[in-house]
């Protein structure tokens, strides 16, 4: 890969990771619609441990205190905030491992990867996003986040394994019709990526370290550094907006390109 490629997947996955539009439909769309040479497994595991450690630092407090929880629940104890964000980010990460295994082994996750499929994902789930935003600004907290909402937006996060649904995109979705504000919403989105993503990188180990060399190594660095300051300011500048601007223009963008989408493939 070129230096100019590499840096351009790193930024697109550490722009799109975050925002509710789909990092994943991006980097399928970026081959498919340009020719450039595929990114291959290690460039996406990369730049996934880059975004990983940008919203680890961006909610530093936040993961402090998830870690300290762990050792309440190693001792079965969930009587802190601590516990209670620990147990309930581990709860809603179990639907997306068990789904993305099955996806895995069936080989289904690469039948979705289509133009077609990616067009329909924006839109529909485009239009759910700002259905469950629209309907009220809602008063829960992530301290009020509940085992039974860990599940209900878990099952969120699983179905947005299907291409162009967007991870972030379709928790924030669930957040929000649970009655979670804004920023909350996206910021239990957000702390959720970080099991996921951790989860993901272990399940695809094996096949990164078989396609592993010198140059791999060098261009992952890139890859990774890259992705990591562009998902850094991503971040910053969208719980920034939250406080003034709804999740809209991101569905107008999703809108526009799903139909665009669906356009060049049924054409």
């Amino acid at each position: 890969m070129t230096l100019f490629h590499l840096v351009l997947v790193a930024i697109i996955q550490g722009i799109t990771e975050f925002l509710p539009v789909s990092s994943s439909g991006h980097l399928i769309l970026l081959p498919e619609l340009t020719g450039m040479q595929d990114q291959g497994l290690v460039i996406d595991v990369a730049v996934h441990v880059g975004t990983l450690f940008a919203v680890i630092l961006f909610f530093w407090r936040d993961v402090a205190a998830a870690l300290a929880g762990c050792g309440r629940l190693a001792r079965g104890r969930i009587d802190t905030p601590g516990a209670r964000l620990a147990a309930s980010l581990m709860v809603a990460t179990i639907p997306v491992v068990l789904v993305g295994l099955v996806l895995k082994m069936s080989g289904a996750m690469e039948m979705m990867r289509s133009v077609a499929v990616i067009g329909w994902t924006m839109i529909i789930f485009g239009l759910l996003l700002y259905w469950s935003d629209q309907r009220g600004e809602g008063r829960k907290r992530t301290a009020d986040w509940t085992m039974r909402d860990a599940v209900i937006v878990g099952l969120w996060q699983a179905v947005a394994l299907i291409p162009g649904t967007s991870r972030s995109g379709a928790t924030i979705t669930g957040a929000r019709a649970l009655g979670y504000i804004r920023e909350d919403a996206a910021r239990i989105s957000m702390l959720m990526s970080i099991p996921t993503i951790i989860a993901s990188a272990a399940l695809l180990a094996g096949d990164v370290m078989s396609d592993f060399d010198g140059a791999a190594v060098a261009q992952a660095g890139i890859a990774a550094g890259f992705a990591f300051v562009a998902a850094l300011v991503a971040l910053s500048l969208m719980m920034r907006l939250l406080r003034a601007v709804s999740f809209t223009p991101y569905v107008v963008y999703r809108l526009i390109l799903g139909v665009a989408l669906l356009v060049y493939a049924y054409s």
